[in-house]
């Protein structure tokens, strides 16, 4: 790679230039696969075609198609452009380095629907500056990541659903026939992402076509909501189909729908926010993979934040209504239920609580169980961190996706956080990003603890302790052992028999 404001590298489809901002090398909308247009709808994604001039890599690329005003306001910013030709990613390396570094590969959240990885949260400078090199990547989303209908399953050799997920794994083969251009070690990717993302973390670490394509992962928010049946996609791929007055459709009609139409239909035709299992993707069911630790043996960090819960009131679920159905059902014992909430008041707050706690919380603990079994370390962590200036505006907490600025160190860059955080939030956003990079550099089988303001142990066999990211949504690192043991234990259960909100 060359030293310059201008920084080229060779890749294995031709030269690209990037550009430099201050210390750190970025380049961007390099393609990692070919665009999935026309024919190559619905199909696995095809590799990159070469070129034979530079390529410029200066400017992000088109985002998936998606609501634009949603993802302004839920999902970090705005997408810009929109495209099925989307499969492009962004690379940050640091300028100056004296040997290969360790690789975080980025999955942006957005309930599969929303989100680009060129958008301002996830800007890798801050990261890269603590020597890692940093990807994001654009990847298909709605419809055109996740869809089944009968006249597509003979298109390919193997049955393919989730077009999303190998969006990801064409990602991470580019990775590590790339990276080392880039500064980067391709025996040492970190995998990590954020609720949908951390969801397509959780689902790489299951599939049996991602081995090996990433050596440790960070799993932040994923949620436990079940698989979508294989049955249930193709039903609803003719319920689509019908819509768009096809009900008999063709594979040649499907494709000809135009790639716009889908983001904007509605419950019951609206994409899941899960993957579909029953493909080659997904072979298992997810969760049923990490309850057998059948899982990839690599070392794991997992955690959630104190007000999960927002992001279900903003899905419309009804959190007090949940409460009421279980007294209603009898399903499990509310009366269990208020003995592990002890002082909990209102069917309101209860249920913001169990919601956070079946849906989020457990994940962790499941995971943390899986690895256990199979012999490698997890880091599991609880984000309880307001910035000081809006303790009023969340009150219960730190909300769904608010630990990503602290994660990229990005808060003083986005709005509206640039506004109103002081140098205390910034220096805690630091120590966070810090924890992060540490385990891309250090994570491994033998590694017992990270280093930073506090020593965080990894929970193996016996061990169960996690890492308090801000106490009370005040600044502070706390160690807890056996943190909600016993609702852990009992929403494992209620999991382990598919008891799922809805």
């Amino acid at each position: 790679m060359e030293h310059s404001s201008f920084p080229v590298v060779d890749t294995c489809q031709g030269r690209l230039v990037g550009f430099t901002d201050e210390d750190v090398h970025v380049w961007c909308g390099i393609p990692y696969a070919a665009p999935p247009v026309g024919e190559l709808r619905w199909r696995s994604p095809q590799p990159p075609v070469a070129w034979q001039d530079v390529r410029q890599a200066s400017t992000f690329s088109a985002s998936s198609w998606q609501n634009s005003e949603y993802c302004r306001e839920l999902g970090g910013g705005d997408p810009g452009q929109f495209s099925e030709d989307c499969l492009y990613l962004n690379v940050w390396s640091p300028g100056k380095r004296e040997a290969p570094l360790p690789v975080m590969v980025w999955l942006h959240g957005g309930g599969f629907t929303i989100g680009a990885g060129g958008l301002p949260p996830y800007n890798g400078k801050a990261l890269a500056r603590r020597y890692v090199v940093v990807v994001t990547l654009n990847y298909r989303l709605g419809h055109l990541g996740f869809f089944a209908h009968p006249a597509l399953c003979d298109d390919e050799d193997r049955i393919v659903h989730n077009f999303a997920l190998l969006d990801h794994i064409a990602a991470l083969q580019w990775v590590r026939d790339n990276i080392a251009a880039f500064g980067g070690d391709p025996s040492n990717i970190t995998l990590f992402g954020e609720s949908a993302g951390a969801r397509s973390v959780l689902s790489l670490l299951t599939s049996p076509l991602a081995k090996g394509l990433f050596h440790k992962a960070i799993v932040q928010s994923g949620y436990t909501l079940p698989d979508t049946p294989r049955e249930d996609a193709l039903q609803k791929g003719e319920a689509v189909a019908a819509h768009f007055g096809l009900p008999n459709a063709t594979a040649e009609q499907l494709r000809a729908i135009p790639a716009h139409a889908f983001w904007s239909l509605e419950a019951p035709l609206n994409v899941a926010p899960t993957p579909i299992v029953g493909d080659c993707v997904l072979p298992e069911p997810m969760l049923d993979i990490f309850f057998a630790a059948r899982q990839h043996p690599v070392p794991v960090m997992i955690g959630s934040n104190s007000d999960e819960a927002s992001v279900m009131a903003v899905f419309g679920i009804d959190l007090a209504g949940q409460i009421q159905k279980l007294r209603r059902e009898r399903r499990f014992g509310l009366g269990v239920i208020k003995l592990l909430y002890p002082g909990v008041k209102g069917d309101e707050e209860l249920g913001r609580q169990v919601c956070r706690d079946m849906a989020f919380t457990t994940m962790g603990f499941v995971v943390m169980q899986a690895q256990q079994r199979v012999g490698e370390p997890c880091w599991r962590y609880w984000f309880d961190y307001v910035a000081e200036a809006e303790h009023a505006t969340y009150l219960n907490g730190a909300w769904h996706g608010n630990e990503i600025p602290y994660v990229f160190d990005t808060l003083n860059q986005i709005e509206p956080s640039r506004q109103y955080v002081n140098e205390r939030d910034l220096a805690f956003a630091a120590q966070v990003a810090d924890y992060w990079v540490s385990f891309a550099h250090h994570a491994n089988r033998t590694c017992d603890a990270l280093h930073g303001p506090v020593r965080w142990p990894a929970s193996r066999k016996g061990r169960d302790v996690l890492l308090r990211l801000g106490v009370n949504k005040h600044a502070g690192f706390k160690l807890e052992y056996r943190f909600m043991r016993a609702r852990m234990s009992l929403f494992k259960r209620v999991m382990k028999h598919h008891v799922s909100l809805d």
